[in-house]
């Protein structure tokens, strides 16, 4: 088998589609599609260096890897590489290919730290080490039923609390900017994330083709959003909280929890059959509060580094 490793051409039907499917066969956890695809090569910044790659033998997508700088970190030189072969194409030398692909590229680009994240199974680690790679963290992926299975009932907020949806932001969403950019400066993490830049947020954030305004639960403290829990959606009944959040001054108040809650109930009613979250590891209160909701872990991953030397 020859495999040719190339960058995506998003003008090209079969890239788009190739790669997406095998994303949702190596890593059915999260939400690809070709839109989205489409959507954060165009719009990510310049900065980010952003270069999604495939691995093609015989004209079909058998690997993908998403590489790109950290650009919304303050620290400089951070590369990501998310390596993913399609089940029935490993053991054959792609992830390598692509590995090798990935690296040589964000070194041209100023990258001095690689991250990756790697499914907790023996021959993912076993490879991420023999490249080089040392485990880090790690974050568990959840899955629900929304279908069969009922949900916790719905709560009445609680005095001065209103609960709102995305979509009633439409017309200025700059509140949201800022409580997106309060709680992810707040997330776990190996690399610090700062969202500063309210036009680029709202281009590779608010106008994502994945993101359900009408499914995001905003709540509302006085006027303020003061919580939420980001909803995508994929058109095909999955559901997954891409984003859940609480500013400082209104933390351990339950309204994280009264957010999601809402947002599962009428992403059922919508439609959405299957739900779908992650949470890292020592993020003891969101993983409290998806036990409570039902959710059932489905796998780990484990974030891998591997430091960048000079001749590279």
């Amino acid at each position: 088998m020859t495999v040719i490793v190339r960058a995506l051409r998003p003008d090209a039907r079969a890239d788009l589609e190739g790669f997406a499917r095998v994303r949702h066969a190596a890593l059915p956890y999260l939400l690809t599609t070709p839109a989205s695809l489409v959507h954060d090569l165009t719009h990510l910044p310049p900065d980010a260096h952003y270069r999604p790659l495939v691995a093609v033998a015989d004209g079909e997508v058998v690997g993908t890897a998403q590489v790109h700088l950290a650009h919304d970190s303050s620290e400089p030189g951070q590369g990501n590489v998310n390596v993913y072969v399609h089940p029935e194409h490993t053991r054959r030398g792609v992830g390598a290919l692509l590995v090798r692909t990935a690296e040589e590229y964000l070194a041209a680009h100023g990258a001095r730290r690689l991250h990756s994240w790697v499914l907790d199974e023996p021959g993912n680690r076993a490879f991420a080490e023999r490249h080089g790679y040392r485990a880090s963290r790690s974050a568990h992926f959840f899955r629900r039923d929304l279908a069969a299975r009922p949900l916790p009932p719905l709560q009445d907020p609680p005095p001065g609390v209103e609960l709102r949806r995305a979509s009633d932001f439409a017309a200025d969403p700059r509140p949201l900017f800022a409580l997106d950019a309060e709680t992810t400066a707040d997330e776990p993490g190996d690399v610090p994330v700062e969202l500063t830049d309210y036009e680029t947020w709202l281009a590779e954030i608010w106008r994502h083709p994945l993101l359900d305004a009408e499914l995001t639960t905003v709540a509302v403290v006085d006027g303020r959003p003061a919580a939420f829990t980001v909803a995508r959606t994929d058109g095909r009944g999955r559901y997954l909280t891409a984003m859940t959040g609480t500013a400082r001054a209104y933390r351990g108040l339950g309204l994280a929890k009264l957010a999601k809650n809402d947002s599962l109930h009428r992403a059922r009613a919508a439609g959405c059959t299957e739900a779908l979250t992650g949470n890292d590891t020592d993020n003891g209160p969101m993983l409290a509060i998806n036990e409570w909701l039902g959710y059932e872990r489905c796998a780990t991953e484990v974030r891998h580094v591997r430091e960048l030397g000079p001749d590279r």
